[in-house]
């Protein structure tokens, strides 16, 4: 390994892990510019987070260590498909054959225990979060199996390693067209696996509408902050993906190759932004035809590249 790609392996990680949360500044900060209003700082949801870390927590004496384990055990899922993933062209700190899958296992992971941590409070209005974030899920999760299995196929490899940065470059010539159903499906993929709009609202409060904010309302202090950065992470990871499936060039340059995907990062946030700014948020019944139409779309894209 030569020196650029470890020094890619061990920074990329920090990226994530220090950078992470000013992703959902730059959204907000967008779409503050989109409604003429200055905005709150990037560095908003780094502040939100301290704030509730210094805070005290409040639990229902009807939880049980259920409730407690749900942000402890979904941040440490989240961390590790932080590791999963490569950064810059650079290999991931944990790369082998199949990863792919074991980054959707824990992403699973991670909806999972949130789910139960809604459903150990007893609460009907946090079981109907949990209801619509469980069937919501039965159409997101085979969309983005099938869209990881279309970049194995593309690339040749079972490796996120493997498969993103220069890899997804050589691929793009030969397969472009299920490439560019890829990008979209994982960009639809990332606003409905991280609730944004147009298929949830992470400021949302409207009981009728609320999915993933319904399911954390009884979280309170440090949990809340281990839920509030892990959800940053996992919008991160998203990024990641894609930037490194559309932004497949390197120049060999530890630090322009680091400017290049900063900037990557900064446009999807941006596109993020600019998506929530233009659109509203689709009727619940809506959603499951989106996500089925990004499950076939997905599939399309495979069958395109087994011609």
């Amino acid at each position: 390994m030569s020196a650029v790609s470890t020094a890619q392996t061990l920074i990329g990680p920090l990226l994530a892990l220090s950078l992470a949360p000013l992703a959902g500044g730059l959204i907000a900060r967008t779409k503050s510019i989109a409604a003429g209003r200055k905005g709150a700082p990037l560095s908003q949801p780094w502040l939100d987070i301290g704030k509730l870390l210094r805070k005290g927590e409040v639990t229902s004496n009807a939880t049980t260590w259920v409730f407690r384990a749900g942000p402890v055990v979904g941040l440490a899922a989240v961390l590790t498909a932080v590791a999963l993933v490569p950064w810059m062209g650079g290999p991931a700190p944990l790369a082998f054959p199949g990863d792919l899958v074991l980054l959707a296992l824990l992403l699973a992971l991670m909806r999972f225990v949130t789910v139960l941590a809604a459903l150990d409070t007893g609460s009907s209005f946090e079981g109907m979060g949990a209801s619509r974030e469980a069937a919501f899920s039965v159409l997101a999760e085979p969309a983005l199996l099938l869209s990881l299995s279309t970049l194995a196929r593309g690339t040749g490899a079972w490796s996120l390693s493997d498969m993103l940065g220069p890899p997804a470059g050589q691929a793009w010539p030969v397969m472009g067209p299920a490439l560019g159903l890829l990008v979209v499906s994982l960009f639809v993929l990332l606003l409905s696996e991280n609730s944004r709009i147009p298929i949830d609202d992470p400021n949302t409060h409207l009981e009728l509408t609320m999915i993933h904010e319904v399911m954390v309302l009884d979280h309170s202090g440090p949990s809340l902050a281990f839920i509030e950065y892990a959800a940053a992470l996992k919008l991160w990871v998203f990024q990641a993906l894609l930037v490194g499936l559309v932004l497949p060039f390197r120049t060999g340059s530890l630090a322009a190759d680091l400017v290049l995907f900063l900037a990557g990062m900064a446009a999807v946030s941006v596109a993020v932004g600019v998506v929530e700014s233009s659109m509203a948020r689709l009727q619940l019944p809506r959603v499951p035809q989106l996500l089925l139409g990004v499950t076939v779309l997905a599939g399309f894209s495979l069958i395109l590249t087994l011609r």
